[in-house]
């Protein structure tokens, strides 16, 4: 049988939305990490790439989230030659990703009131970083045994402080300002 031209794929008006509210995010990725160029520690402690891949899996699902969260350090690897690509870049490939992934199915499974975006959003905070010290105990800890669970919890915690209060505060404010303006990209 022959398939009819009225078969193809459609796009519908709300994917183009959660395409282009992905690409917004992609380009907060390559962009928000120059306000902490100059200070590879502040940026460390600030993780502003962080919150456009959180808010992406909020705003535009699972798939966009977790496709951005990878893409994003590698691409930024690539154009800017920041992050390093090893460990740094791959291990935050592998974290933005789970975070992007987490949001996004978490959103999209739970109720949608104010604690369960917190919920949605602390989560996948927790996975990515647990992802995140596999991932670079895997590259780093076996290459020559500098990655332990001190570094793990320095690194994923300790100084990451100053970011983590920034997305708690911040991730769900612009959530519900989105969701009140119907730019949730929700079907």
């Amino acid at each position: 049988m022959s398939k009819k031209v009225n078969d193809k794929v459609s796009v519908t008006r709300n994917d183009l939305r959660k395409l282009a509210a992905a690409a917004i995010c992609l380009a907060l990725c390559m962009v928000l990490p120059f306000f902490t160029a100059q200070n590879q520690q502040l940026g460390n402690a600030m993780c502003l790439m962080h919150i456009p891949v959180l808010l992406c899996g909020f705003i535009c699902g699972w798939q966009y989230g977790a496709l951005i969260g990878f893409v994003a350090p590698l691409l930024r690897y690539l154009v800017f030659g920041m992050p390093p690509l090893m460990p740094v870049g791959a291990a935050m490939a592998f974290e933005l990703a789970v975070y992007g992934l987490v949001t996004g199915l978490l959103y999209k499974l739970l109720p949608k009131k104010v604690p369960y975006i917190y919920v949605s959003l602390v989560s996948a905070m927790l996975l990515g970083r647990v992802v995140w010290g596999l991932v670079k105990y895997r590259i780093a800890g076996f290459q020559d045994g500098s990655f332990g669970f001190d570094a793990f919890v320095s690194g994923a915690f300790t100084v990451a402080v100053p970011g983590i209060i920034i997305q708690i505060l911040l991730v769900p404010v612009f959530v519900l300002a989105l969701k009140k303006a119907k730019l949730m990209g929700e079907d």
